[in-house]
């Protein structure tokens, strides 16, 4: 077995031990970041099976998935890194989810684009948990607003997605999280990433974005 598939089982385990047996009934998608590493890296995963993966460039997702989802439909390609207004048109092309849905301008863009080229995705609102201003995200008091707007503009927003701060506890950034999508009416939540998938996990993520813990560190 592949060094990336004993990894990958491995985090599923503790996963089911750790947060399944506390009758969590969400079950938590594993999306494998796959962002900067070779095909050939990626490869023995998609020949075990898993179908999630995460990039963070456009470009870069295109020309490394392309031929593969063409081969695989059911392999999902999932945008985890900022989308910027000029990259939309490529991004609807290779991308069955986008997890940073952040602005009205960005929406309309990719409403806009869903229309031309006759393709749905799901979209995840980015919410900028920590109110900080280096990051991305709608404030968690814009969230409702923000999400009747994308709504009305027909896009399939699923869940709300968030990068806590590194300072503070993050498990109080989750809970605060899970609360803030039920009050949207959500269902599904991508949080968690290596470091802290496991408190994610205990706090109703059902998308958890792990990329070193599976692939190894990036060079």
């Amino acid at each position: 077995m592949h060094n990336t598939v004993k990894n990958l089982t491995y985090i599923k385990e503790l996963i089911k031990s750790k947060v399944n047996d506390l009758n969590n009934n969400k079950k938590s998608k594993i999306i494998a970041v796959s962002k900067t590493f070779p095909i050939e890296k990626i490869l023995p995963l998609i020949e075990y099976g898993h179908l999630d993966y995460g990039e963070n460039k456009v470009q870069e997702a295109l020309d490394k998935w392309k031929d593969i989802k063409a081969r695989n439909r059911e392999i999902k390609i999932h945008l985890i890194g900022k989308l910027q207004t000029n990259k939309v048109k490529l991004a609807v092309k290779i991308f069955d989810y986008v997890h940073s849905l952040d602005s009205e301008r960005l929406a309309s863009k990719i409403a806009e684009e869903q229309s031309k080229q006759n393709k749905k995705l799901k979209f995840f609102i980015q919410i900028n948990i920590g109110n900080e201003e280096q990051k991305s995200g709608i404030s968690k008091e814009k969230a409702s607003e923000f999400n009747e707007y994308c709504k009305n503009l027909n896009l399939d927003v699923i869940g709300t997605m968030c990068i806590p701060p590194k300072e503070g506890e993050v498990k109080n950034y989750f809970l605060e999280m899970s609360k803030i999508n039920k009050e949207l009416g959500l269902i599904d939540l991508s949080m968690g990433m290596s470091e802290d998938y496991l408190e994610a996990a205990k706090n109703d993520a059902t998308f958890l974005r792990i990329g070193s813990k599976i692939f190894g560190p990036r060079s």
